[in-house]
């Protein structure tokens, strides 16, 4: 309706007047309401300040009246509601004391610092009386305290409890791991209580051999073994240290008998062999007839082998006192917190540390004036687990030789050579050995590129090498190449070498492999010192590197005997074995995985690092840092930049991962394993560089993303976890459809260390119709394979000349995606430069597409 019409409607008499009446009620009604409102809000106000008001003035008078009650109040009434009232804040005081020790007990915390002000409100009294005990009471403060009240008594016994509590019960408790960090033990969580991998049952049971008669702590003058000490020494023994002979007389263990030790040694698996030599010159070499001359030889070599039962070492606390240690190196052992031996440790000590009459009859007791000469007085070949402690079983006897060699007859020039395959290793050995040698005066080096050995003149004109000083040091640790280097010419290493007396082989077969053979030899047979002792130690050694090694010992003699006019005396082999010969460690959890294919390889690798799923068929916990082993270099940088990005920038992203392989510098190589060892690199990625000797004791888990080429590869791989005894290592190992042919090798290794530590059935999860159904490699199929690997992980493009088959790839892009981006860069390449393509087009060639 318009504005006009409305005024029209408006103007009409009837209507007017009905909208004047409605309009006129309308405010009479709102006027009335206001009214009525307003008077409610004054009457509910005033009846809320009435209210308010007496229910004041009742409640005081209420507790007026209450308060006049209780002081009203006499008797025992009075006395109960008293104590009562007085209670109330001690109690608040001792629940919170309460809780507090709860909170200790229960969730491992610490407890809150002691209030100072309730200790004064609640400790003043019982320290007020005995203070001022009162006129009346006894002089005597003893019975001053015997008269303070039973109360005054338990507040300051819950307050000394309270900050001893605090100050030692708590931090004992904050140090307890909680019960769900016991349940999983990796090994980064610390080093294991025992070292030793077997014979854990008969740890805490105390010895109760009874000492024979004679083996009393003696006095300190009287020397009846004799031959430890020179003159000097026992002068100085014999006046202000005799507490201190007399308490390492008393570490000596009693003898043991020719049964006990072989019970002992059996349960720690160890095992000895001794291969007897003659002492006279070897007679000259004859050709080979027939094969069965040879074979009665080896039977009868063989015949020739006796079992040896040496008092093993089971506390290096015993060196001492046992075979005349210095005190700076057993200072040093200590102090690296070394104290109980591992097997290879207990068994290697004895045999380098004693005679070689002890060594071919035990039962005797050492004679008087015994030769420095004596230590380290046998050729060992010493096969033990991994992380069982190798380097320290050959270090010890070595340093004790040289520091008595250096008593007697102080010579210049090196004495030792400590030969290992990588750099890695040899720094390592190195480092380990400068520890130990502290205060000994005895110098380890590592032989690094531009060291020369010789002569403090040199013999070459060249200026450059005259800048070079030689090196001085009593051992060197090397490659064979870089010892090779730093020897030079033959007169050089005629000269540099005429001194050495002992050369040790750490990683053995390997540096006596095809590989390494030819320098390996090359320095062993240029040692012209007759009386040169070996040490061969590796985790796995074959029998044909135990007979090449008798073979060049045997050939050596013949030589140097030929060259002289006395003949050579070759010293005694012995055969250390720890366990089973050739297995993987025992305490690691060992599991074999089916991917299928490389890029199934790579999606579990990831779920590894993204653990989502979880079901009946888990899988295992890996954390880090880990190791990751691939085939070849290529393989190790590909799936470094595949993996790069994986971890989140929170968690340190890039940072957090590297790879390390042959191809980088000695300085990047050094800066990459500084940075693992230090915990900046979660995760590593390596090839076989890494799977020899390198000690990382707190590595969690290792995986072979591609399978290891033979039994040897797997067994040191696996074995850069669980060292020292370390408990929750895991080793992982992914293999395809190209693995299934060799694989075999790897699954009857996991179950032989599945059976040593004697668990059937067990964790690894290779069940027998697996074993059944995996084909056996021959011995061709083992050599090529341990030569070249898998044919089709040598190259990261082409294919296969043999199968057919492409090249496996890190990568999770499908083939059709990569002919794509290939066709793409093809192009933009062709754009770039159209007169090189137009002549390839003119000239009649063919374009067969990019390679795949």
């Amino acid at each position: 309706m318009s504005f006009s019409a409305s005024r029209m409607l408006l103007r009409t008499p009837q209507i007017g007047r009905i909208a004047v009446r409605h309009a006129s009620t309308t405010s009479e009604a709102a006027n009335a309401a206001s009214n009525a409102a307003s008077k409610a809000t004054s009457q509910a106000s005033q009846g809320l300040s009435k209210v308010q008001s007496s229910a004041e003035s009742g409640i005081s008078k209420a507790a007026g009246a209450a308060g006049s009650a209780l002081n009203s109040i006499g008797g025992r009434t009075g006395q109960v509601i008293s104590f009562v009232q007085s209670m109330i804040p001690p109690t608040v005081y001792y629940g919170k004391v309460g809780l507090e020790l709860a909170k200790i007990v229960a969730r491992g915390q610490k407890m809150s610092p002691p209030n100072v002000q309730t200790f004064q409100t609640y400790g003043q009294n019982l320290l007020s009386a005995v203070k001022n005990p009162g006129a009346n009471s006894p002089s005597n403060p003893f019975q001053a305290m015997r008269n303070i009240g039973t109360s005054q008594l338990i507040t300051a016994g819950v307050v000394a409890a309270e900050m001893i509590g605090f100050f030692t019960v708590g931090e004992m408790f904050a140090k307890k791991p909680s019960s769900a960090a016991t349940q999983i033990q990796t090994p980064s969580s610390g080093p294991a209580s025992n070292p030793q991998l077997f014979d854990h049952d008969d740890d805490s049971q105390p010895s109760n051999r009874k000492r024979k008669r004679g083996s009393e702590p003696v006095s300190a003058s009287l020397d009846f073994f004799g031959g430890g000490a020179s003159a000097k020494e026992r002068e100085h023994d014999s006046g202000d240290d005799q507490p201190r002979l007399q308490q390492e007389q008393a570490l000596v263990p009693s003898a043991l008998s020719a049964e006990e030790r072989k019970q002992l040694l059996g349960r720690h698996k160890v095992k000895l062999t001794l291969f007897h030599q003659s002492s006279e010159a070897p007679a000259k070499k004859r050709k080979k007839e027939k094969g069965d001359k040879d074979k009665k030889q080896s039977k009868k070599s063989a015949e020739q082998a006796t079992p040896l039962y040496p008092a093993p070492v089971e506390d290096f606390n015993t060196l001492g006192p046992r075979y005349r240690i210095s005190k700076a190196l057993l200072r040093n052992i200590k102090d690296n917190g070394y104290s109980t031996t591992t097997e290879v440790q207990l068994a290697a000590l004895p045999l380098l540390l004693g005679s070689r009459a002890d060594l071919l009859s035990p039962d005797q007791t050492p004679s008087e004036g015994q030769e420095e000469a004596s230590v380290l007085d046998v050729d060992l070949l010493s096969i033990a687990p991994t992380g069982s402690g190798k380097t320290l079983a050959f270090m010890i006897p070595l340093i004790h030789a040289l520091v008595l060699s250096r008593r007697s007859q102080p010579q210049a020039g090196p004495q030792a050579i400590i030969l290992a395959p990588t750099k890695e290793l040899a720094s390592q050995i190195a480092n380990e050995g400068r520890k130990l040698a502290l205060n000994t005066a005895i110098r380890i080096t590592n032989v690094r590129k531009g060291m020369h050995l010789g002569s403090d003149q040199p013999t070459s004109t060249d200026v450059s090498e005259k800048d070079i000083p030689p090196v001085k040091a009593d051992i060197l640790v090397s490659t064979p190449a870089a010892l090779k280097n730093a020897i030079g010419d033959a007169q050089t290493s005629s000269h540099a070498l005429s001194q050495i007396r002992f050369l040790i082989l750490d990683e053995a077969d390997v540096l006596l492999d095809p590989l390494f053979r030819d320098q390996t030899l090359g320095v062993w047979n240029a040692l012209s010192n007759p009386n040169l002792r070996l040490g061969f130690w590796s985790a796995t050694m074959g029998s044909n590197i135990e007979e090449l090694v008798k073979a060049t010992i045997k050939s050596r003699a013949e030589t140097l005997s030929g060259a002289s006019t006395s003949p050579v005396p070759i010293a005694p082999f012995v055969r250390l074995v720890v366990g089973l010969k050739d297995s993987a460690v025992p305490n690691v959890d060992h599991r074999l995985i089916y991917a299928a294919t490389e890029q199934g390889k790579l999606m579990a690798l990831r779920q590894l690092l993204h653990p989502t799923s979880t079901g009946v068929d888990k899988q295992p916990v890996v954390r880090a840092p880990f190791l990751i082993f691939t085939q070849t270099i290529e393989r190790a940088v590909a799936l470094h930049s595949e993996l790069l990005y994986d971890i989140p920038a929170e968690a340190g992203g890039i940072s957090r991962i590297a790879v390390l392989h042959s191809d980088l510098s000695d300085t990047a190589r050094d800066h990459v394993m500084t940075r693992f060892r230090k915990g900046e690199v979660w995760i590593l990625i390596t090839t076989d560089l890494l799977s020899r000797g390198v000690d990382f004791r707190g590595i969690n888990a290792v995986v072979n993303y591609d399978a290891p080429s033979s039994a040897a590869a797997y067994v040191h791989r696996v074995g850069r976890t669980g060292r020292a005894g370390r408990e929750g290592g895991v080793a992982l190992t992914y293999y395809t459809d190209d693995d299934v042919a060799s694989i075999k090798t790897v699954a009857n290794i996991i179950v032989a260390s599945q059976k040593q530590r004697g668990a059937a059935g067990g964790t690894t999860n290779i069940q027998q119709w697996l074993l059944d159904a995996l084909p056996t490699p021959s011995k061709r199929d083992k050599q090529q394979l341990k030569k070249r690997g898998i044919e089709t992980r040598r190259s990261a493009s082409g294919k296969d000349t043999k199968t057919g088959k492409p090249k496996a790839r890190i990568s999770t892009k499908s083939g059709y995606i990569r002919k794509l981006e290939n066709n793409r860069k093809g192009a933009v390449a062709a754009s770039r430069n159209p007169q090189e393509s137009g002549d390839a087009s003119d000239s009649g060639e063919s374009f067969d597409g990019f390679e795949e």
